[in-house]
């Protein structure tokens, strides 16, 4: 269906489809969702959207599920779930087309899932792909500067994330049994016997951007915050909301536990930051009252998600570390978790996207690694129709503000494999070698929509192979 489409779309005018657009996208949903007859009617839907830990929250909470003995099904840009099995996701997008992401819920609901997860991104919002998905949970795990070029300013970009939590007021209500099957097409009489879903809402309350998506219609809103950052804020703005506070972050080369109220939960993930992702996860558990303990075992079953932080282990005598950070205050974050890691050097391969996204995050992107690794690599990463070589040049420069010194221990080479090539060669015991960017992505995108297959976790493999 979506080739049809794809082929409609060039038999007509530019100027004439560019005018017809929201027509076109909002039909395109609602068709999508005719022919898959509406199953967002019979899941109970939750919806991650923000500019960070969309794909680990979505993947925690479909662990925690699943660990409490539901069946749940996701989309998320690291991997899908349809219930019965999970793969790595190769369309190189996060919010997939509306046939996509209907046909897998009709697909999840097939396999008796009682729970689908969307990771929903802005863009995904701004084609209307959110529209005639019944959504019972949203999770606002944070904003900053993303897409701008896109969207036109930031606050365009916090409006359009916006428009998914004015839609939940649209949703329909849902109804569902003590195992948590939503059942339709019920009199009033049997409602009664069933449990009403209620509309939630779940904020990052230490983001400044909360009070923003809190001040949208729900029937219960939750937030989770540090328990010394809550004590400091506004008591009132937060009245009407359950506050679940946590506390005593502790983050190694193991993992990161927290507390919250009696629960010490030891998360096999590094990284502060995923305290954080994790308490988003928990907030849902909550509100859909699984047991504390069955949340906290199953937010601790997690060992790990694919290109997020992902080590690469073939023997060699330093750390490969694989994550998908493309954005600075991403890779800010990264180097935080990484100063865990006991390490001598660090080696670090990255680039930044063409295509018009966020052109001027190239040379902070260079400037951030300069300042923090030993060893900086710039490479290709999606260039799309851009220049390569200008987007590498334009990183670069950043690395060189940062103090680094061309071919000394800045090196920028086009060819990403080689690149990786490049940095296992300098990496000696107990260096780090980051390689970011592109995660468990299975493509790299390059001119007239080609895609061209690549794993990075898989070229780090073989090199590491034939060097040993």
């Amino acid at each position: 269906m979506d080739k049809i489409l794809v082929k409609i779309k060039k038999l007509l005018p530019r100027k004439l489809f560019k005018a017809l657009q929201p027509v076109y996208h909002f039909l395109m949903s609602w068709i999508a969702s005719v022919v898959y007859r509406w199953p967002s009617d019979n899941l109970i839907v939750i919806g991650v959207t923000g500019t960070t830990g969309k794909t680990t929250i979505t993947y925690l909470v479909a662990k925690m599920f699943a660990n409490s003995g539901y069946k749940v099904g996701y989309t998320s840009t690291a991997m899908f779930g349809d219930g019965n099995k999970e793969w790595l996701n190769d369309k190189k997008m996060t919010m997939m087309g509306r046939f996509f992401t209907q046909g897998i819920l009709r697909k999840m609901i097939k396999n008796g899932c009682q729970y689908a997860i969307i990771e929903t991104t802005s863009e995904g919002i701004r084609q209307y792909r959110h529209r005639f998905i019944n959504y019972d949970i949203l999770v606002f795990p944070g904003l900053y500067p993303e897409h701008i070029e896109s969207h036109g300013s930031f606050l365009n970009y916090k409006k359009t994330k916006g428009e998914l939590f004015a839609h939940l007021k649209r949703c329909k209500t849902k109804y569902a049994d003590d195992n948590r099957a939503v059942h339709t097409g019920l009199s009033n009489i049997r409602k009664l016997d069933l449990k009403r879903v209620k509309k939630t809402i779940i904020a990052n309350l230490d983001d400044d951007n909360a009070e923003y998506f809190l001040d949208f219609w729900a029937e219960e809103k939750y937030g989770y915050a540090k328990k010394q950052e809550t004590r400091n804020k506004k008591q009132d703005l937060f009245s009407n909301i359950k506050i679940i506070e946590y506390s005593d972050i502790v983050a190694s080369e193991k993992g990161t536990s927290f507390q919250v109220g009696d629960n010490k939960i030891a998360l096999q993930l590094l990284g502060e930051f995923n305290a954080t992702n994790a308490m988003a996860a928990y907030c849902v558990g909550e509100a859909q009252e699984i047991a504390r303990e069955k949340i906290k075992l199953g937010l601790e079953s997690v060992s790990g998600i694919p290109g997020r932080l992902e080590k690469i282990d073939e023997g060699q005598k330093f750390v490969v570390i694989v994550d998908y950070a493309f954005e600075p205050k991403a890779v800010e974050k990264l180097y935080e978790t990484v100063k865990f890691i006991p390490h001598n050097k660090i080696i670090h391969v990255l680039g930044s996207a063409g295509g018009g996204r966020d052109v001027a995050r190239r040379p902070i992107l260079g400037k951030v690694a300069g300042a923090n690794a030993d060893y900086v690599i710039v490479t290709n990463e999606d260039p799309y129709d851009d220049d390569p070589q200008i987007i590498i040049d334009q990183v670069e420069v950043g690395a060189e503000h940062a103090g680094k010194k061309k071919n000394e221990n800045l090196f920028n080479i086009l060819d990403r494999r080689e690149a990786i090539k490049k940095a296992l060669s300098l990496a000696e015991t107990g260096d780090i070698v980051l390689i970011t960017g592109k995660g468990s992505e299975q493509a790299i995108c390059v001119a007239n929509g080609e895609k061209i297959p690549w794993d990075d976790r898989r070229v780090v493999r073989e090199q590491l192979t034939i060097n040993n």
